[in-house]
């Protein structure tokens, strides 16, 4: 048999008589209807000066930050331009070093530090130098020329002679360009004829002043 609990109408008209609203109730846990936490929230930076600004004043911040790299890495490169000038190639790779750091896209401080390394005597640092200032600027000459020394006296003759060529694509009269790719092909002969004599490859790298 199906139980039903039947309300005792008497009683529910006393008790709620004497109900009074849940929330007043300071033992139980819910949170007064009064309470300032319904608050309206203080409003954000975008809502204050609205999406656009905010986007204007991030971008006007880039450019200045931009701005400063900017001077910062030109004053390395003159202070390095100078003292290279002055033949102090250590110092001035260091100022170079600094604005490559802050400028890497640059190509003409990738080749000047190939130019100085080659001073130094550090053929295959300037190779890499050299190649990634050809990578920057792939329509620059003087890059290829500077490319082609670096090959030359790391004993790539082969290799100069396409850099060479590369750069009398660009500057078809370039004297620097003609005389050093004849540089090039005359290691290349020499290593072929030192080939027929039996000298083994590993002992035909040339520097460029091997010449005779």
């Amino acid at each position: 048999m199906k139980m039903t609990w039947k309300k005792n109408l008497k009683d529910s008209k006393k008790s709620n008589s004497r109900k009074r609203p849940i929330s007043l109730n300071p033992n139980l846990p819910f949170e007064d209807v009064n309470s300032t936490s319904d608050s309206p929230e203080p409003p954000r930076e975008g809502e204050l000066l609205g999406n656009d600004d905010v986007s204007n004043n991030k971008t006007s911040r880039f450019d200045e930050e931009d701005d400063k790299r900017k001077n910062l890495a030109q004053d390395f490169e003159s202070q390095g331009n100078k003292l290279a000038e002055e033949g102090k190639y250590r110092q001035a790779l260091g100022k170079w070093e600094s604005a490559i750091t802050l400028m890497p896209s640059k190509a003409v401080l990738h080749e000047q530090k190939a130019q100085v390394l080659l001073e130094l005597g550090e053929a295959w640092t300037a190779l890499k130098a050299a190649t990634r200032a050809t990578e920057l600027e792939p329509k620059w000459g003087e890059a290829w020329i500077t490319l082609g020394r670096a090959q030359l006296n790391y004993g790539e003759p082969d290799c100069a002679i396409e850099s060479f060529d590369k750069a009398l694509a660009i500057k078809p009269d370039c004297a620097e360009a003609k005389d050093d790719r004849q540089t090039a092909l005359h290691l290349v002969k020499r290593r072929k004829q030192l080939h027929s004599t039996g000298l083994s490859s590993t002992e035909s790298r040339f520097l460029i002043g091997d010449q005779g």
